[in-house]
Parts: C-alpha cells; structure tokens; sequence
C-alpha cells in the first residue's frame, strides 16, 4: 500500500542535461516510476536516445535541443512547455584546477553553468508551475543536483565547491519561499558517479586512490543510485521532505 506513493503517474518531469550520464538515468527513472518527461540538452542525437527509451515504456517525452547558456533561447523553451511538475536541475560540470591556477574563465563557466543557470531554470519552472491553479493541492518537487562537495572540501576543486556549497543554500531559500505552495525543494549531493566525466579525472591513478580511499564502502556510485534517490524525491513518499539534501556519498561525509 505505502509503495503506491512512488508513482508518478499524471505528473510531467523536466531534466537538464539529460542527454547521457546521471540526467539520462533520472529521466529514464522518473518515466519508469510512469511520469512524462520534457528533456533538455545541447545535444540532439543524445535526446533522440533518451526519447526512444522513454517512450518504450509507453510515457511521452518532448525534447528540446537548448544552449543553457542562450538565456533568450531557454526562455522561448519554456514558453513552450505545458505543465510542469517535477525538476530535475541537474546539468552542471567541472574544470579542477589548483587554487592558484584558475583562470578566470573557467571559474565563469562553472559558476554560470552551476549556479547561475541553475538558479534561472529553477525559476522559469517555478513559475510554470504556479500556472496551475491546483498547485497547492498538487504539489511539486524540486531536486537540484548538488554533490558531497557542496557539503566537503576537496583538492583542485575550490570553484566546484563553491558553486555546489551555493546550491545548497539556493535549496534552503527556495524552499521556505514555496513551502506555502506546496512546491518542495531538495538537493541531492553525490560522490564520485561512474560517469564518462569522472572516468576522465580517473586516468590520473594518483587521484583515483584517493578517491576511493575516501568512500567508506570503498566503491563508486552508480547512476542508478542517484537516479532512484531522484525518484523519491519527485514522489509523495517524501511528502514530508523539503529543504534538505540527500547525500548519497558511501560514507565520505560522515569521516
């Protein structure tokens, strides 16, 4: 009886960067928990893929070919969508560098991409959700995709920390602002993911020691554990649940 409150079914769910990687894995789950999804990447072969998938679990899925940097196009996607119920806010990146080797380029790029960007398509989902005049009986879910390093610091990531230290504040503030509506708003904070992008930092054997040497369980996440963890928190089962993070990090936080 109580499992009834994971499904999704009638609710509309938006991912960004869902072209491959977690946001891909969060967007086949949500429509496997039977919620229809609007994906969003910058590329179109990588959205084809993810559709064809969640189609075949018989849910709708409409994509949109976007440049999150191209504020004025991101705008004219949204005055295309319908409805929205759950994001997911998930596209993000990393340049690590020493401290004192950042360029001043990168530390824009990440804090646009991270934080600023992030802020803004929370946003314009926000507001297309209080479109619907049953909201506050409906509800809505937010999951901002933060990492263990919005909670610890790390080497060679001092902008990364940054930007995901800015995302969990973001979530506490947004999410007093909408307890009124009924909208939660959640984060959820990551280890190391065995993505195609922390395979890349893994070719330096120095640092992938001491990665794993810093998660307890003494393995990787899987995008499959961050992509059921988002599930829950678009579903009713976490009602209750609103302002906080779920760290998904093996055990590295709690050291």
């Amino acid at each position: 009886m109580y499992l009834k409150n994971f499904n999704l079914k009638n609710k509309t769910a938006l991912v960004t960067g869902a072209g491959k990687g977690i946001g891909k894995a969060c967007a086949i789950a949500l429509a496997q928990a039977g919620a229809d999804l609007i994906i969003i990447s910058r590329t179109k072969k990588d959205l084809l893929g993810v559709q064809k998938k969640i189609i075949s679990y018989k849910r709708k899925c409409t994509f949109f070919e976007c440049d999150l940097f191209n504020i004025e196009e991101l705008n004219a996607v949204f005055k295309k969508i319908r409805k929205i119920d759950i994001l997911v806010n998930n596209a993000g990146t990393n340049r690590p560098a020493h401290f004192t080797k950042i360029k001043r380029e990168d530390m824009d790029y990440m804090i646009d991409l991270n934080l600023k960007i992030a802020f803004h398509v929370a946003q314009l989902s926000i507001k297309k959700m209080l479109t619907n005049k049953n909201r506050k009986s409906i509800g809505g879910s937010i999951i901002n995709m933060s990492s263990q390093l919005g909670k610890v610091g790390a080497p060679k990531r001092s902008i990364y920390n940054m930007s995901k230290f800015g995302i969990e504040g973001l979530t506490k503030g947004m999410a007093l602002d909408l307890a009124t509506k009924n909208i939660r708003v959640n984060s959820i904070c990551p280890t190391f993911v065995e993505t195609p992008m922390v395979k890349k930092f893994f070719k330096d054997k120095k640092f992938k020691d001491m990665v794993l040497k810093n998660i307890p369980l003494g393995r990787l996440a899987k995008e499959s554990d961050i992509a059921t963890a988002t599930v829950y928190l678009a579903s009713n089962a976490s009602s209750m649940i609103t302002g906080t993070s779920l760290v998904i990090d093996g055990g590295w936080t709690a050291q």
